[in-house]
């Protein structure tokens, strides 16, 4: 299949989540509820954005990339998550477990970029709003949305191939509900040094750099804030930054929990659910932080309703 070099390994098991069986139920409807309010939310906002003019503005451009993400994120571990629970051997062929880790990779680093550029609007609209039309301008805007496609494509492109050249010996067992790239790492018999050393390069860039770029972004807002310190001013930040630092916090608090912090004996355990955190539980909060949060949002949904009741 991947050549004479190569095992002839046709599936990984998926161990799943480590819960008592007669939890099972449970979890599963737990989860599926979950990941279908998760593609509910997220399906509300893009329609919302696309459907009301108020709401094609830059921040409300990148807000749709972002619950899109959402949306593509889920669907990568989630469904298989659903199905393996079902079943008595949870495995995935191949070919499918690198698919998975290429669409987790890709929308994983895609929603770092997405905050950095809904970031950067958030700076802009805030320290400088006189200028904001013409800074922010719709060409801007689309070409930071496609240069994050972009780059996200190339940066899981480049670990997927990556794994493709490495050999696995008799266990296929992955010790978690997905493939995770350092789960299957660990049960190659390969060398595996550059696979290793491109995580810790091209993944430093493309977690850190965006997280230090978000705390400039928002160090420089408060700056400008303090410079000028007014009611109206402090109520302007948290009416247009709340919704995207709880996002971050959300987003980068599980990532730093779950790579940066010692791992001690049940790593494994806490690993499974530091990533259950952000690839479902995550996704499906978002949509509630930016509606609950947002008045625009609120207005057209608001909108659409009176629209759908006149008709």
């Amino acid at each position: 299949m991947l050549g004479n070099n190569q095992t002839a390994i046709s599936q990984f098991l998926l161990l799943g989540l480590p819960i008592p069986k007669e939890h099972q139920l449970l979890f599963y409807v737990l989860i599926l509820a979950m990941y279908l309010t998760s593609v509910l939310g997220n399906l509300i906002i893009v329609i919302l954005i696309i459907l009301d003019s108020h709401l094609h503005t830059p921040m409300y451009l990148f807000l749709s990339n972002l619950s899109l993400t959402d949306l593509g994120f889920s669907s990568v571990t989630t469904p298989q998550l659903l199905l393996n629970m079902q079943s008595q051997v949870p495995s995935i062929p191949y070919a499918e477990c690198l698919t998975q880790v290429y669409f987790f990779l890709f929308f994983a680093a895609l929603e770092n970029f997405l905050l950095v550029t809904m970031a950067y609007d958030r700076y802009v609209a805030i320290c400088f709003p006189l200028h904001y039309t013409s800074i922010m301008s719709p060409k801007l805007c689309v070409s930071l949305a496609l240069l994050s496609w972009v780059l996200t494509t190339f940066y899981a492109m480049l670990h997927t191939l990556l794994l493709t050249r490495l050999s696995f010996c008799e266990n296929n067992v992955i010790p978690h509900f997905f493939c995770d790239l350092s789960a299957i790492l660990k049960l190659a018999c390969s060398d595996i040094h550059i696979n290793e050393l491109m995580i810790l390069i091209i993944g430093g860039l493309v977690v850190i750099l965006p997280f230090l770029i978000i705390i400039v972004s928002y160090a420089c807002i408060v700056s400008s804030i303090l410079k000028v310190p007014s009611t109206r001013r402090i109520h302007k930040l948290f009416s247009t930054c709340g919704s995207h630092l709880c996002v971050v916090s959300l987003f980068y608090g599980t990532i730093i929990v779950l790579y940066l912090c010692p791992s001690s004996n049940n790593s494994t355990l806490r690993d499974t659910i530091m990533s259950l955190m952000y690839t479902v539980v995550t996704p499906m909060l978002n949509p509630f932080i930016y509606s609950l949060r947002n008045r625009d949002m609120k207005g057209a949904l608001k909108r659409l309703f009176q629209k759908n009741t006149l008709l």
